[in-house]
């Protein structure tokens, strides 16, 4: 091609894309992307407003439906222990709960897998496999969940639905983030941070925001303060960070923003805070019960594929119940269903 006509093609190139421009222009105006729906939460002129993302609410609603309970089944009759052998948990349900309690329980837990996941087909009673030992010890920690933590679940309650919806182990799971390989000179040590994840809301903060928080005794997570750095105090910028990383996740785990659990014209205030800050209080308590009570002990049972790449077992967070939205399963309760899992 000679040099004016590649000029010229270049031309009409140019002459072509910009009328389309002119008329994407004219068809586009007054577009704009939807906005976010906010709903007064608290006093005027204070900020507490809820803030919630109509495009996502219909995945959410997705993932949060609570399945139909099989049958029908009545009380009475004898206990299944005295009709099977080594049921250490359910033995007080007769057999029509149990076996609806063990189908739903297969359902929720391996319906691909089926009722063979956690037993030997060929003799139920046997507790040769490892998932054996780990769901009776998830239905004591649902038991104990249900019974002594009121103040955090409610009348609501949690089954292994709750955490698992249908997978045998629960998608939104933890352990001891070691991060990254390190790089070498200025580079060299992150110290926890710089790594955006969806734990940290893919900011700066801290990138493991559980291990300090929800396992072992648990640091305090109060760094409030009305001065800057204040005297005699023993809580540090980086305790802040790590605190600021573990909000990301409540705030992605739950759907909401700050100011659901948070006034925002006093932040460290519990008394101008509104209800939903304690409940997440009792939630953080909770959570470290679980894992420090009924997933740790796990560790000596598991095999090796079941673990961090630290070797520590799976843990929770809040984001293994409640999978995007403020109350799990938009607050459906399925412990009325299946009292035995009440614990009361």
């Amino acid at each position: 091609m000679k040099k004016g006509d590649l000029s010229t093609a270049l031309g009409l190139v140019g002459v072509v894309f910009g009328s389309l421009l002119v008329v994407a222009m004219f068809f586009t105006v007054g577009w704009e992307r939807p906005p976010m729906e906010v709903t007064q939460a608290g006093y005027r002129g204070v900020g507490m407003e809820a803030v919630t993302n109509p495009r996502t609410e219909a995945m959410k609603m997705a993932v949060n439906q609570a399945p139909e309970v099989p049958y029908e089944v009545s009380p009475g009759g004898q206990p299944v222990s005295e009709l099977y052998e080594n049921v250490q948990v359910l033995g007080h349900l007769n057999n029509d709960q149990f076996n609806r309690l063990m189908l739903s329980i297969t359902e929720w837990v391996s319906p691909d897998q089926g009722c063979a996941y956690c037993h030997n087909e060929a003799n139920l009673a046997d507790d040769s496999k490892y998932t054996k030992t780990v769901a009776r010890g998830m239905l004591q920690m649902t038991m104990a969940i249900n019974k002594d933590w009121d103040d955090h679940v409610k009348a609501t309650g949690v089954t292994c639905y709750t955490c698992h919806r249908g997978n045998p182990v629960p998608k939104n799971v933890w352990s001891t983030n070691p991060g990254p390989d390190q790089a070498g000179g200025m580079a060299r040590g992150r110290n926890g941070q710089n790594m955006p994840t969806v734990d940290n809301g893919y900011s700066s903060l801290p990138y493991d925001p559980f291990a300090k928080y929800l396992v072992g005794d648990g640091q305090m997570i109060a760094v409030n303060s009305l001065a800057a750095l204040p005297a005699g105090s023993d809580r540090t910028i980086q305790d802040a960070e790590s605190t600021y990383s573990l909000m990301m996740h409540f705030s992605n785990s739950l759907g909401v923003n700050c100011t659901h659990c948070h006034n925002s014209r006093a932040f460290y205030d519990w008394e101008q805070s509104p209800p939903t800050r304690l409940q997440a209080q009792y939630g953080i308590s909770l959570v470290r019960e679980i894992n420090n009570v009924h997933i740790e002990p796990l560790a000596s049972v598991l095999p090796d594929e079941r673990k961090g790449p630290g070797g520590d077992v799976l843990k929770a967070n809040c984001k293994t119940c409640h999978q995007g939205v403020n109350k799990p399963l938009y607050g459906a309760s399925m412990v009325k269903d299946y009292p035995s899992l009440g614990g009361k």
